[in-house]
């Protein structure tokens, strides 16, 4: 029986095979594993105003403005990783056709990764941690969904 383990975070993507011959005992075998540099550091290294000084108004005293925020723009970008997280486990589990596969995401992400989760892969989902693993030794992982 194929098993599939993935741990994610907004920065860390890996994903295991989970293989057991006969006489050993059960192994993680990373296929795959990336970070996410998107995910990584603030949104004012990202956006900037223009050549870095603020808007100022025609007042006496040139008060700053903020017309032209990013409103919201953590938020979106929080959302569209997700929606990409949830794109790479679909390819990963229809390519190894596994029959089921575990997901550790934190609770704040789990279930908006489980709900842009394709149909078919959804429903070959055996166990969902709401815990961050994506730190965790090979090892460890395994303890966690046996």
């Amino acid at each position: 029986m194929k098993k599939i383990i993935i741990t994610v975070d907004l920065g860390h993507f890996k994903a295991y095979r989970v293989t057991k011959n006969p006489m050993e005992s059960a192994r993680a075998e990373l296929i795959e594993s990336y970070d996410s540099i998107e995910a990584h550091g603030k949104l004012s290294e990202k956006f900037s105003d223009a050549n870095g000084r603020f808007g100022l108004s025609g007042g006496k005293n040139g008060s700053p403005t903020g017309n032209g925020e990013p409103h919201n723009t953590g938020l979106e970008m929080e959302k569209r990783h997700l929606k990409l997280i949830s794109k790479d486990i679909n390819t990963i589990i229809l390519k190894e056709d596994c029959e089921k596969w575990h997901l550790a995401a934190s609770k704040k992400i789990n279930g908006k990764i489980v709900e842009n989760l394709a149909p078919a892969v959804k429903a070959r989902l055996d166990k969902n941690i709401t815990s961050d693993l994506t730190k965790v030794g090979k090892a460890e992982l395994l303890g966690y969904f046996e």
